[in-house]
C-alpha cells in the first residue's frame, strides 16, 4: 500500500496518514474489545490492587495488532522489520497467555521465553546492522559476539523493567509515549521508517489511554507492557546509540529496575537491599509518600520529560 500511496503523496503525508490510521483503527477496536479478552482478577499485593479486580485485561493484543497492521500498510517495509514484527507478536502472546492463565506463568517460564525471543531478535538485528555503539562524538566497534550478548541483556532488562511499571492507570502507556515521541523525533534522521513506526505507535498508545486513564475500563496486560519493552529495546539498538535508552527510558527503568535489582540479589545473593522501598516504585509513592494515581503518573511523567530535555542537550550537534 505504501507504494501506491507514494505515487500520490509526500512521505510526510503518508507517515501523518499511518499514525491517524493507527490510532482510529485502535480506538475502534478498543471500543468493541473481543469478547474472549480475560478479565483482571486484582492482585492482593499491589497497592490498589483489587480495583483492576474485572476489568478487561490483555488488551496490548488489539494494541500490538493494530500497530503491526499500521506500519505494515504505511511504511516501506523490509525483510529485518518483518522479522521484528513477528517477534513483537510472540512476545506479545507469550504476555497474553499469561494474562489468560488460571494461574500466572513463574518466572523461569517467562524468562525462558524472553531468552528465546532476545535470541532471535539480536540474530535478525546483527545480520542487517553494524556493531557499533555511538555516544555523541564517542565511536566504539564491539565485536559481533559481545554485542549480540548485551543486545540480549538489554532486551531482557527492557522488556522486564516496562513489564514492572505497568500497575497504575495510565503510568506506562504514559511514560511510553514520552519515550517512543523522543526516539522518534531526535533520531529522527537515523531510523527514518523506524522513527515513523514509533509515532504510530505512540497514537495507537494515545488511543489506548482514551480508556486507560484513572479510572480505567481496560488495562494493557503483560501482552502490551511487554511489547513495548521490546520494541523500545530494539529502536534503541537501531539508533546506534543505546546507552541513551539510559535517559529516554529512565523512568521505567528505575521504577521497575529496583524491583528486579532487590529480587535477584535476595533470590540468588541471599543479599536484602532497600527494605523500606516498596516495589515498583510507584507502589512505594503510592503508600509511603500519599501520591494519589493522578499525580503518579502526572510526575513520573514530567520526570521522564526532563530525562528526554537532557538527552537532547548531550545530543545536540552530534
Amino acid at each position: 500500500m505504501y507504494q501506491l500511496l507514494a505515487q500520490y503523496m509526500t512521505t510526510n503525508q503518508i507517515a501523518m496518514l499511518g499514525i491517524l490510521f493507527g490510532f482510529l483503527l485502535t480506538f475502534l477496536c478498543l471500543c468493541f474489545p473481543f469478547p474472549f479478552l480475560p478479565k483482571d482478577h486484582g492482585r492482593e499485593f499491589a497497592i490498589n490492587g483489587a480495583l483492576s479486580k474485572g476489568k478487561i485485561r490483555g488488551i496490548g493484543l488489539i494494541m500490538t495488532a493494530a500497530f503491526i497492521i499500521t506500519t505494515l500498510l504505511f511504511l516501506p517495509v523490509s525483510r529485518e522489520y518483518i522479522v521484528y514484527c513477528v517477534i513483537l507478536f510472540a512476545m506479545m502472546l507469550s504476555g497474553y497467555l499469561d494474562d489468560a492463565a488460571k494461574n500466572p506463568w513463574s518466572d523461569y517460564k517467562k524468562g525462558a521465553i524472553d531468552l528465546v525471543l532476545a535470541l532471535l531478535t539480536m540474530w535478525n538485528f546483527v545480520n542487517y546492522n553494524q556493531t557499533t555503539i555511538r555516544f555523541g562524538s564517542f565511536v566504539w566497534e564491539i565485536p559481533v559476539a559481545v554485542y549480540f550478548i548485551l543486545g540480549v541483556i538489554l532486551l531482557w532488562v527492557s522488556v522486564n523493567v516496562t513489564n514492572c511499571s505497568d500497575g497504575v492507570d495510565g503510568l506506562c502507556a504514559s511514560i511510553c509515549c514520552v519515550s517512543f515521541a523522543a526516539f522518534g523525533t531526535l533520531f529522527s534522521s537515523i531510523l527514518q521508517e523506524y522513527a515513523v513506526s514509533c509515532l504510530i505507535l505512540v497514537a495507537v498508545l494515545l488511543a489506548y489511554l482514551c480508556f486507560n486513564a484513572n479510572p480505567s475500563s481496560m488495562l494493557m496486560g503483560d501482552a502490551g507492557s511487554r511489547a513495548l519493552g521490546f520494541y523500545l529495546a530494539v529502536i534503541a539498538m537501531k539508533t546506534g546509540h543505546p546507552f541513551i535508552y539510559l535517559l529516554l527510558a529512565a523512568v521505567l527503568i528505575v521504577d521497575g529496575g529496583i524491583g528486579l535489582v532487590k529480587i535477584f540479589l535476595l533470590r540468588f545473593l541471599k543479599i536484602a537491599i532497600l527494605k523500606n522501598t516498596r516495589t515498583p516504585l510507584h507502589d512505594h509513592v503510592r503508600k509511603e509518600k500519599g501520591w494519589s494515581d493522578t499525580q503518579v503518573v502526572f510526575r513520573f511523567a514530567i520526570i521522564q520529560i526532563v530525562c528526554v530535555m537532557v538527552a537532547f542537550l548531550l545530543m545536540a550537534g552530534f
